[in-house]
């Protein structure tokens, strides 16, 4: 069969299910800053916005470091050909200068925060999760309010950089780029309870197992299996985050019983679907 090239063609085409592809999405256009281009007047600026309408975020970057979390719902930031996941208790850290875009669903209540890249060097050179522990993210809300004063400020503030650090676990999808594996990438991501096995994929594709286990061990470091696990889990996460029965998920994303999908999505999110729900 003649397959065509699926490859992602735009921001849009990353995130899952194709969603920022409908005609309802609101898009939005912002800089490509440098790291450090702006010279900012704070130490950490914060942002929040309910989000009425699906929204892309076309690819930009900040001149400062910046920090994504959610009040409310799930959203996605894809960097490269990684799509993270991010939700109230997982955020994303992205160092100054990097270019990413976004997928924010209606009704998400996205939070931001600026990290002026003088005063606050970055936990890690590469974009890495962040546990939004209740306490962290009180403190960040606080900032987000009038009248403080500048020394309550600083104290907030320094406390705020105490507390960040990277994620035990974090939840992102590397996406292949091969022509090959877009055929698989696209069927997943349309319906995470795909069923199609990589020997029949192989087949379909005319290709034998061990040369498509090669590919997605090389494009993404993960076996067949592992990757498919993790992008079940990631659309599982937005699911369970809009307060989905744990039942009805674990069906979607095409486990045929609930322990089985607890165990995958323990081993990939650090906790069981149960307590990530009451989170």
């Amino acid at each position: 069969m003649a397959i065509r090239d699926l490859r992602p063609t735009s921001a849009g085409e990353l995130f899952i299910g194709g969603a920022a592809r409908r005609g309802t999405v609101d898009s939005r256009r912002l800089p490509l800053y440098a790291a450090g281009e702006i010279d900012v007047p704070f130490v950490i600026s914060g942002q929040d916005e309910v989000i009425s309408r699906d929204t892309l975020w076309e690819k930009h970057s900040h001149p400062t470091h910046e920090l994504l979390w959610n009040q409310r719902g799930a959203s996605s930031a894809a960097i490269g050909m990684r799509v993270w996941t991010i939700t109230p208790t997982v955020g994303l850290w992205i160092p100054a200068g990097i270019p990413h875009s976004g997928w924010t669903p209606t009704g998400t209540w996205h939070r931001a925060a600026q990290f002026s890249i003088h005063a606050v060097p970055s936990i890690s050179d590469d974009p890495v999760a962040v546990d939004i522990t209740p306490l962290l993210g009180l403190l960040l809300g606080r900032l987000n309010t009038d009248g403080l004063t500048a020394d309550s400020r600083a104290k907030t503030e320094a406390i705020v950089l105490d507390l960040i650090a990277p994620a035990q676990h974090e939840l992102f999808l590397q996406i292949p780029e091969s022509s090959l594996l877009a055929p698989i990438v696209a069927a997943v991501r349309a319906d995470p309870a795909e069923t199609t096995t990589l020997a029949t994929w192989a087949t379909r594709l005319g290709v034998s197992t061990r040369t498509l286990t090669r590919a997605f061990r090389f494009e993404t470091g993960l076996g067949f299996s592992q990757w498919l696990a993790t992008a079940r889990v990631q659309h599982a996460v937005s699911m369970l985050t809009r307060g989905d029965e744990i039942d009805e998920v674990a069906a979607c994303v095409g486990y045929h019983s609930v322990s089985a999908f607890s165990t995958a999505f323990r081993r990939i999110v650090g906790m069981s679907p149960g307590r990530f729900r009451a989170q």
